[in-house]
């Protein structure tokens, strides 16, 4: 500022020096100039303000998108106003919150009670029909009871696939890793898909190593089983899948080998998306949930899934488990 003074003052000197007519247009001049000047000073300080004006809004949005209230001064002014609306946004986003989550858990909840209430007469319906078959000796009454059979197997397989896309549907992925045995995983998984292996006669072959890592056993248990029963579904009839643990600095990872029919080349990078099914396996059941489920999972818990897989020759799932916890 006491520069520009300076300048108007030097210029005011030389309008003076001037003759009459030169010096009206010199003060005319000098006034123009002094206006330009002047304004561009005024721009500026204003845009300064405006500047830290801005400032401290984003960091009041900063701080509201973090669930934090703000302090607020009873004032009558902008900046008070703003606050107190502000503030109103995060108590109401609160309440909604906790609203969500409480009818999550209901949701929840009430999928876990529907899949056991389900399962328990699925499971007798079957188990009573395979006792019958093995007391009927009429052909026409034998293939009736097989066909209850088949038809509980695909009762079963749908609820299984509805509550799995209820889960996705839902978000009610909630994991809580913790340091796991491995080995128990891996048997959990093998465990679930004894039957459907048994009726192809597929070998699944484990290998148990002692290792640990950081995990949801329920959810991994899950993943497990529904890449051990990939395997088991797309294998060719008599072949074997392998299932193997190895050491990393980092993860432990759980390989499942099979030696089916594989996935095409350009559809590998698809298959984790929801409802995507690769282009030869239409004919076989299922909704492409389990593959987006897997990797839900495992990138809840830190780890990852990765696919390895040639036509005809099978697919190689690898699923990796951090060791240390950061």
């Amino acid at each position: 500022m006491d520069a520009f003074l300076d300048w108007i003052r030097g210029s005011m000197s030389a309008a003076q020096g001037l003759e009459s007519g030169d010096a009206l247009w010199g003060w005319i001049l000098v006034i123009l100039l002094g206006n330009l000047v002047l304004s561009a000073l005024v721009i500026r300080f204003y845009k300064k303000k405006l500047f830290r004006q801005y400032n401290t809004l984003l960091q009041k949005l900063d701080q509201v998108l973090t669930g934090r209230k703000l302090e607020q001064s009873y004032e009558e002014s902008m900046d008070s106003a703003i606050s107190e609306r502000l503030n109103r946004i995060v108590e109401m986003t609160g309440l909604q919150k906790e609203r969500a989550e409480e009818e999550r858990d209901t949701v929840k909840s009430l999928i876990s009670d529907l899949s056991h209430q389900i399962r328990t007469p699925l499971a007798n319906i079957t188990l009573y029909t395979g006792l019958l078959k093995e007391e009927l000796a009429e052909e026409k009454v034998l293939r009736l009871a097989d066909k209850i059979e088949k038809n509980a197997e695909k009762l079963e397989f749908y609820m299984r696939e509805l509550i799995r896309s209820s889960y996705a549907e839902q978000q009610l992925i909630s994991v809580n890793p913790h340091l796991t045995a491995v080995d128990d995983l891996i048997k959990r998984g093998c465990q679930l898909v004894e039957l459907t292996a048994l009726k192809k006669k597929i070998r699944i072959q484990a290998a148990y190593h002692g290792y640990q890592g950081y995990a949801d056993p329920k959810w991994t248990e899950e993943v497990l089983g529904n890449l051990i029963e990939n395997a088991v579904k797309y294998s060719f009839e008599g072949s074997s899948v392998e299932i193997d643990s190895m050491l990393y600095e980092t993860f432990v990872c759980i390989r499942i080998q099979d030696h089916g029919i594989g996935i095409p080349e350009e559809e590998q990078g698809k298959v984790f998306q929801r409802f995507y099914r690769a282009s030869n396996v239409k004919d076989q059941q299922g909704f492409g949930i389990g593959l987006y489920l897997a990797r839900e999972v495992f990138s809840r818990q830190q780890g990852y899934i990765r696919l390895k897989s040639a036509l005809n020759k099978g697919t190689t799932a690898e699923l990796f488990l951090l060791r240390n916890q950061s």
